[in-house]
């Protein structure tokens, strides 16, 4: 599998350029491309991550069929057999790592549901014992489960970093009911994952979820699902608050550049290969527990 730090077709037109996927427009669809680009605070390093947009492509896609039954997903094929015409002639770089979805309108909220205590809400909750405004108990400890999740909105940036929202926010910007849904839906969908993952020796201490309306005004979910790079994902057997945890995500590429002199803007600092080899093995172990099965390269 070849690695890809930009997907370039010159006769599909290009719709967007993430920080870590291509969206190139079909028409009447889109086709997701995930890259091996990575990105930590905001900054897309100038590496790539051999094997990551495969494992971060097939685990959305595990997780849109497993979730199916709760809300609609955008997913319509990643088999490049059914592709259009066009994309076929790329398909040693669409493989493993490209989907068609359906096109909708994006909501413009990203939906946060915490299990835990970590992140920004652990610099939150130490300053006024809250996470997004919400109150919670005195005496928590840093990854302490919460009495129960909660939901936890931010706006979606185009740039810079995403900000913290109340409930009430979204009720202003996307109306009583369907703000009211999101949650809902969001709260379901990490209920439903975080049994399913605790079967298999992981906690899901939090992730983002993101929602449209398809041509008939349906939310659907949409974007990436449960992946390493939405979500915190916890080693169940090592797990005890207070203490650094073993994690699945990104965090071993936070934890570098937090140990450089970096002030956290571009020009990113070089990643070594010994960094990048032990991002690989985290993706990939997570790929493993998740689909029960080994990633093959």
């Amino acid at each position: 599998m070849k690695t890809i730090y930009q997907a370039n077709f010159p006769d599909i037109p290009l719709r967007n350029r993430g920080k870590v996927r291509d969206i190139f427009d079909l028409g009447d669809s889109l086709l997701f491309v995930a890259t091996d680009r990575i990105s930590a605070f905001d900054v897309v390093m100038n590496e790539p991550v051999p094997y990551k947009g495969a494992i971060l492509t097939q685990i959305s896609k595990f997780w849109l069929e497993k979730t199916k039954s709760i809300i609609p997903n955008h997913f319509v094929t990643d088999n490049i057999d059914e592709y259009p015409d066009v994309c076929k002639k790329y398909k040693d770089d669409l493989l493993g790592r490209s989907m068609i979805v359906k096109k909708c309108k994006p909501l413009p909220i990203e939906a946060i549901v915490r299990g835990y205590i970590a992140g920004s809400g652990w610099k939150e909750y130490q300053k006024s014992r809250t996470i997004c405004g919400i109150p919670l108990p005195e005496g928590l400890v840093e990854f302490q489960k919460l009495p129960e999740p909660i939901y936890t909105p931010s706006t979606k940036e185009e740039v810079g970093h995403d900000i913290n929202v109340n409930f009430e926010y979204t009720v202003d910007v996307l109306g009583e009911e369907l703000a009211n849904r999101v949650r809902e839906v969001s709260l379901d969908l990490f209920k439903f994952a975080s049994e399913y993952l605790e079967e298999r020796g992981l906690i899901l201490a939090d992730t983002k979820f993101e929602f449209g309306l398809d041509e008939n005004g349906q939310l659907i979910l949409i974007d990436e699902v449960l992946t390493p790079d939405s979500s915190r994902f916890w080693l169940k057997e090592d797990y005890a608050p207070g203490k650094p945890q073993y994690n699945f995500d990104k965090q071993v590429l936070r934890d570098y550049l937090e140990s450089l002199n970096w002030n956290k803007v571009p020009p990113p600092p070089p990643l070594p290969n010994e960094v990048i080899n032990k991002i690989v093995e985290k993706y990939k172990e997570a790929y493993h527990r998740i689909l029960g099965k080994p990633f093959e390269e």
